[in-house]
């Protein structure tokens, strides 16, 4: 395995999008979120190597800070704004089919912070400069879980959003994420 620097970590040079664009800084925290993933997946080989040095202590807190604040705004802005706004602007069989792709994608959402409460231990206590082993298939589980989620996001859910929601309608969002975030 190749050895970790601290230029590798912690992860975040994604492009930002803001709350006038609902749809595409929804689009562009799962880009975040990508980048979050490659950085739990390069950290548990370099704990190996080097153990709780500043490079891991500063990477198990960004992740952290992502996942607890970023990533769950996120499925905030989604359950309480898109799927919402999703619902009301269909009706008839269509409604029924955007309400079981929203409450299935509500129910990964929860699963995801299942993992995440998981695997957020054992990154508080890198965080901390102790040594623990961060196993890989703890770390494999969350990301192929995250990773699926997003793509079903990505080709159908956002989609549907762009072709369904009308500029009344996003501007909502995008304000309702701007109160999330205390904007």
């Amino acid at each position: 395995m190749q050895a970790m620097n601290t230029m590798s970590f912690p992860g975040f040079s994604s492009p930002a999008a803001g709350p006038d664009a609902p749809l595409d800084m929804l689009a562009a925290c799962h880009g975040r979120v990508e980048k979050q993933c490659q950085t739990l997946q390069r950290l548990s080989p370099h704990l190996a190597l080097h153990g709780s040095d500043g490079a891991a202590r500063e990477a198990a807190s960004a992740v952290m800070r992502y996942f607890d604040t970023a990533a769950r705004h996120h499925h905030e802005d989604e359950e309480q704004s898109l799927f919402p706004a999703l619902l009301e602007a269909m009706a008839g069989s269509d409604a029924v089919c955007i309400r079981a792709l929203t409450q299935a994608l509500a129910l990964q959402h929860r699963q995801l912070e299942v993992r995440w409460q998981s695997l957020r231990d054992k990154l508080q206590t890198i965080a901390e400069g102790r040594t623990v082993a961060l196993q890989a298939a703890l770390v494999d589980d969350f990301v192929a879980a995250y990773r699926s989620h997003i793509q079903q996001e990505d080709t159908e859910l956002l989609p549907m959003a762009q072709r369904l929601l009308d500029d009344a309608a996003l501007a909502r969002i995008g304000q309702a994420m701007r109160v999330r975030r205390g904007l």
